[in-house]
């Protein structure tokens, strides 16, 4: 059975971003801005945190690549709702380039569940660009305001990178962690073999 004495202290990085994100969507209802902002802030260098640990101990494991592509997600859809709550008008004005960008996103997911039974957890290059895209425009237009330059660039790499994840699912039968794009997966022996 699993218990918290198991887990290392990357999955504790992790961790305080799903503890975190009720609190934040509290700071959002009480229209605590800046507060909310901070807070988001520590909970995406905790993303960078985890990672540096997982991979700096050599602690990496499915298990942790699972949590932290979890808390990636929750860290990824509170941001977007105090985007949508402190930024309303952008949000409204750009609706449907937003939409473009986000039912693939859905569509990844939905195929990942369906054939895997979980999210992916591949953390790819291009995931990792994207990720840092979405939280430098996200904070940047909660700390200042929104600026096309990083949204466009956020919309236009998210793409890319939501593409490559669909790809990536249909190469792999099996799950898997941390594969580093299409180019390493072509490689990657935990493809070729069927378990």
């Amino acid at each position: 059975m699993l218990t918290f004495k198991n887990f290392n202290i990357a999955d504790w990085f992790s961790f305080y971003r799903i503890f975190i994100a009720p609190f934040l969507l509290v700071l959002i209802w009480f229209d605590l801005r800046c507060l909310f902002t901070w807070l988001l802030l520590i909970s995406y260098a905790t993303d960078a945190i985890d990672g540096f640990l997982a991979r700096r101990l050599n602690i990496a494991s499915p298990r942790g690549s699972q949590l932290d592509s979890f808390g990636d997600q929750i860290t990824l859809i509170i941001g977007l709702i105090g985007l949508f709550y402190f930024e309303t008008e952008f949000i409204k004005t750009n609706l449907v380039l937003i939409l473009v960008a986000f039912i693939p996103y859905i569509v990844q997911m939905l195929i990942a569940y369906f054939k895997y039974g979980k999210a992916t957890a591949f953390h790819t290059y291009l995931a990792k660009f994207s990720a840092i895209l979405q939280s430098v425009f996200i904070l940047w237009s909660l700390f200042f305001s929104p600026q096309y330059v990083l949204f466009y660039a956020m919309i236009i790499i998210g793409l890319l990178e939501t593409f490559e994840e669909i790809i990536l699912i249909f190469m792999y039968d099996n799950w898997a962690s941390d594969v580093k794009g299409i180019y390493w997966a072509l490689r990657d022996k935990r493809r070729l073999k069927k378990l």
